[in-house]
């Protein structure tokens, strides 16, 4: 499953048209924590394959996605329309309403050491699921 995540990671910083150099560390630690070398990461980061089918992952699965999505969006400091766009998109494809990343957003920190309760954040998240 990192692999695939952080593919779609790559994929979001790259929305913009340019990774930043924050997005690109913030890519690189997920992967390292992971357990991925530094070729797999740079790998990935160069060129991001297609996304996997995200109905296979577990709702804890897909709410990681978002959170991490979310993280990187606000990684570099700046918010592109075309990362909202992108982690919008994403939230339907995981079968969250577009809305759910406004939640998100508002309570994730750009500082991944700066950690958010996941566990509230997560409850928040499914009142933004699609029936």
């Amino acid at each position: 499953m990192i692999r695939n995540q952080l593919n779609t990671l790559a994929q979001l910083a790259s929305a913009d048209g340019l990774m930043a150099e924050k997005e690109a560390r913030f890519i690189k630690m997920i992967g390292k924590v992971n357990g991925m070398s530094d070729e797999e990461i740079e790998q990935i980061m160069k060129e991001p394959g297609p996304m996997e089918d995200l109905n296979l992952l577990s709702d804890d699965q897909k709410f990681e996605y978002l959170y991490s999505v979310v993280q990187l969006m606000k990684a570099d400091g700046q918010v592109f329309k075309s990362e909202i766009v992108f982690c919008e998109n994403l939230a339907e494809k995981l079968g969250y309403k577009r809305k759910v990343i406004q939640e998100l957003s508002s309570r994730i920190y750009s500082d991944p050491s700066i950690t958010a309760n996941r566990e509230l954040l997560k409850i928040r998240a499914q009142k933004y699921r699609r029936k």
